[in-house]
């Protein structure tokens, strides 16, 4: 009896070494679908579940790979112990676990029966892959590493099996019936010979199949229209959420770019300061800042830029001293590749910016592998007046970290971590579902505070993260 199944996550591991019992490594598993198939390779039974997200919500880029929501989720979704009851049932009857790559869905589901206090049924499971060197070697792709075929996508191995396409619906049910098909029709053909099969007998009737395996002819569910359709549905009745700043102010805010990068985001930015300064002026914004990656080498070129402008100005540009860090768990660590997650960090005043100073060089003279990394320590060192800008993943890594930093975060949403004149501590403003935030200077208290409304640049929106600027100044 096999077992083959997939899933669908919130997203992929930091660390792919790293143990099952690392609960914080390892993403969710939001969708689980499997089939169970006889000696003959005929269809025992299958099922398939939406997971409803307990204390985590779906990432906005997860999403947008597999349309499920974490609204869907809910809707739909049962719970996590539910399906790891029906799993663990399903697994006691057959023999062997099967899947595309299927390590990575058996560590998905290892660690959530961990998570959930139960041991790893999975540990006692022969296990079959069909994405292997062997299957590599049959489809013949090239762009493998060190000259090597590399290894086919579900999509590329059904192709070759079946001269029919399948495009990765990466909806659990279409792949885990798209891969009981090609793990049985290699069987049938011998060209798939896992070591756990030891005896030819195990496979003999598979091979003796007089045919092609076919499809089992499942429907499945649109993942994406349906998470579509059900926002349609809520968002009328559902008021926006605005936070503190009340609506009537929105209409005549006045907006200010805080994620900005220049020609010294090198290779990554083409945007002169020049070109800055001007589509601020050009927007009438009342301040402007500069986030490159890791460095402050066009501060000085940017403040000189400014007060250069200011000196002829009638309406003052204020300049705003940031950087984007590189932020993973330990920047001291070269034994593996950790880019950590992008952060962006602005200098409330000069002793924020000397703060940045000592986290830039921290980040090249001791932290540089790769990139220029920091980690959660130099924040704490070093976080005395600088406001930071988060998005998603960033945030609930990073966040939760800080008592100034309110841990509470929706992944489905843009973040901005502001500054509060009556607290002195770092809150979180909800943006909601807005595709862009753009944000509102204060002069008079010099708070910088974020209002849900997108920048126009030409009629076009756009997300405030700027790397190009063109001639005409769009941004």
């Amino acid at each position: 009896m096999y077992l083959i199944f997939d899933t669908e996550t919130t997203g992929l591991p930091k660390r792919w070494d790293a143990p099952l019992t690392d609960s914080e490594n390892w993403p969710r598993c939001i969708q689980i679908a499997w089939q169970i198939h006889d000696s003959k390779g005929g269809l025992v039974t299958h099922q398939d579940y939406l997971i409803q997200p307990e204390d985590f919500t779906i990432p906005f880029d997860s999403e947008q790979i597999h349309g499920i929501s974490t609204a869907l989720a809910m809707a739909e979704g049962v719970s996590l112990s539910t399906v790891l009851a029906d799993f663990q049932k399903a697994l006691d009857g057959v023999h062997y676990i099967v899947g595309h790559n299927v390590s990575f869905d058996r560590n998905i589901m290892g660690a959530e029966f961990l998570r959930a206090g139960l041991s790893d049924p999975l540990e006692e499971k022969p296990v079959i892959d069909t994405c292997t060197e062997e299957t590599a070697q049959l489809c013949q792709l090239p762009g493998g590493r060190g000259g090597k075929f590399k290894l086919p996508t579900l999509g590329e191995l059904y192709h070759f099996l079946f001269q029919q396409s399948f495009e990765e619906a990466h909806n659990a049910t279409a792949d885990v019936e798209a891969t009981s098909r090609a793990f049985l029709e290699l069987i049938r053909q011998d060209k798939l010979h896992p070591q756990v099969l030891t005896s030819a007998e195990l496979v003999a009737e598979l091979k003796a199949h007089p045919h092609a395996f076919k499809l089992i002819g499942l429907q499945h569910q649109n993942l994406k229209e349906a998470s579509k359709k059900l926002k349609k549905e809520v968002s009328p009745s559902t008021p926006q959420q605005t936070g503190n700043i009340e609506e009537g102010i929105l209409t005549e805010a006045s907006f200010v770019h805080l994620h900005n990068h220049s020609q010294f985001s090198v290779l990554q930015a083409t945007s002169r300061i020049s070109q800055l300064v001007e589509a601020a002026a050009m927007y009438k914004m009342p301040a402007v800042a500069l986030t490159d990656h890791a460095n402050l080498m066009g501060a000085f070129h940017f403040i000189k830029a400014l007060n250069a402008y200011n000196k002829e100005a009638e309406q003052k540009i204020k300049p705003i001293i940031g950087c984007e860090f590189y932020v993973c768990e330990d920047h001291l660590d070269k034994t593996r590749r950790d880019d950590g997650y992008q952060i962006v960090f602005l200098a409330k005043n000069k002793t924020g910016y000397h703060n940045l100073a000592k986290l830039t060089s921290a980040a090249y003279v001791s932290g540089f592998y790769y990139v220029p990394r920091i980690d959660r320590e130099l924040i704490k060192q070093y976080k005395e007046d600088l406001i930071v800008l988060m998005t998603g993943s960033g945030a609930r890594k990073i966040g939760a970290d800080f008592g100034e930093i309110i841990p509470t975060i929706n992944e489905t949403e843009y973040k901005v971590v502001i500054d509060s004149a009556n607290t002195n501590k770092l809150e979180i403003l909800d943006a909601a579902t807005l595709q862009s935030i753009a944000t509102r200077l204060i002069p008079e208290s010099g708070i910088i505070t974020a209002v849900n409304k997108s920048l126009k640049f030409n009629g076009e929106s756009e997300v405030n993260d700027f790397y190009t600027i063109s001639n005409n100044n769009d941004g």
